[in-house]
């Protein structure tokens, strides 16, 4: 079985979570787009990993991890994040794989996309300023640098002195600080020494793997409406957040997709600047004071809303996804009502899809349908018949709303907060 799991909201849906469950039932999970923006939190007997461009399979002892063609990839963050899963008792070695034709994210990129943010004063995008954007439009003007490159050592000095001459250059024409290469280089060599033995063609490794009838679990990153085509534009990451991304970022078929999982929360959140239907200031100071709902890569307090029906319904049709995990019920479990947005109105008419523009999409004024809550701590929930009627209700109304049979539940950050539903 090869499965894709991507987030069909804003991410932060919970997808860590969800894949460290879905990992036990795979042998090796691949990254294929997306670069150290991630933040994807798992909590093990009481530890918590928080891991940003690692796949979150290597939490699992015995599983492979790949990251593919598809993602940005900071080399000196990577070594970092390798180091501090190896002081945790975590290794790496033999299990973890670098694709070569990865592009490199250099602290370049970074610069870049920190001066490019902090100009934008009112138009802000509310990037992570990891340099994830800078260097996809590298990649696009066929200007970038690979892993293959940086491992090979020929010309690199020359490569990157080239790049930080033409991007001083442009920073200059702006009135931006410019940035020096030569720690720069020192830091990418060194991270490249350690890097070399993890660096291989991973596509093939991944045709290997599947011949073998090994079972693939592809890790997506962000979420559906952070896609660069089908996302908010331009309130967008850089990359192809959808199900598609998948085969592009790691050389798998579409053929050989078994299965589409969407991680959805039990009401919505968004990081950053954009458009946002059904903000609500009510649920997001009630889950701000419960100490949630806070970025794992920024600390940024997410915005938070009602469940859009709406948006999650198309993002499911974009993906093909064939059954649903949500996260995060218990974050309603003090409400006495709840309220879902059906359909949109936007200038007197009705809309089941969101519309393209995200101006269009701030005018849009959400259509809610009132549920029952529950006031009932879920938390301590291990099967589907726990959960109290009305929780029971309101999930079989978000899968019937968005027109795909629920999988997964999870009533906590714990591993073992998690069950399925019926039939499952």
């Amino acid at each position: 079985m090869n499965t894709v799991l991507v987030g069909v909201q804003w991410g932060d849906e919970g997808k860590g979570k969800v894949i460290d469950v879905l990992t036990e039932s795979h042998d090796v999970v691949i990254r294929s787009q997306g670069g150290n923006n991630a933040g994807h939190t798992i909590i093990i007997g009481g530890k918590k990993y928080v891991l940003h461009l690692l796949p979150t399979g290597l939490l699992r002892r015995g599983k492979r991890a790949i990251i593919g063609n598809g993602c940005v990839v900071d080399p000196i963050s990577l070594v970092k994040e390798i180091k501090t899963l190896r002081k945790k008792k975590i290794s790496v070695e033999k299990r973890l794989y670098l694709s070569d034709r990865a592009h490199v994210v250099l602290p370049l990129h970074c610069h870049l996309d920190g001066e490019r943010e902090n100009a934008a004063k009112g138009k802000k995008i509310g990037t992570t300023r990891r340099g994830i954007g800078p260097t996809y439009q590298d990649k696009i003007n066929r200007v970038g640098l690979r892993m293959h490159e940086l491992i090979d050592g020929t010309d690199l000095e020359k490569k990157i002195r080239a790049r930080v001459s033409e991007a001083n250059r442009l920073c200059r024409a702006l009135g931006w600080k410019t940035t020096s290469a030569t720690q720069m280089i020192r830091e990418c060599k060194s991270a490249a020494r350690f890097l070399k033995p993890y660096i291989c063609d991973t596509t093939d490794l991944i045709h290997k793997y599947d011949s073998q009838g090994k079972h693939l679990l592809f890790e997506g990153a962000q979420g559906t409406y952070l896609d660069i085509d089908f996302g908010t534009y331009p309130f967008v990451t850089s990359s192809n957040t959808t199900s598609g991304g998948a085969c592009t970022g790691s050389g798998l078929p579409p053929t050989r997709v078994t299965q589409v999982i969407g991680t959805l929360k039990a009401y919505t959140t968004r990081v950053g600047e954009g458009p946002f239907p059904t903000e609500s200031d009510k649920i997001g100071d009630m889950l701000h004071d419960m100490g949630r709902e806070f970025g794992a890569t920024t600390g940024r307090a997410r915005r938070c809303g009602w469940f859009d029906a709406v948006m999650t319904r198309y993002a499911c049709r974009l993906s093909g996804v064939t059954e649903l995990a949500l996260t995060n019920l218990d974050g309603l479990d003090s409400l006495d009502s709840i309220q879902v947005c059906v359909a949109y109105r936007l200038d007197g008419k009705r809309m089941n899809v969101p519309p393209a523009g995200a101006e269009a999409l701030s005018r849009c004024q959400p259509i809610y349908r009132k549920f029952k809550g529950w006031n009932t701590d879920t938390s301590k929930c291990t099967r589907y018949r726990d959960l109290p009627e009305p929780a029971r209700a309101y999930l079989k109304a978000i899968s019937e709303l968005s027109g795909v049979p629920l999988g997964l539940i999870s009533v906590g950050p714990r591993r073992d907060q998690t069950f399925f539903a019926p039939g499952k």
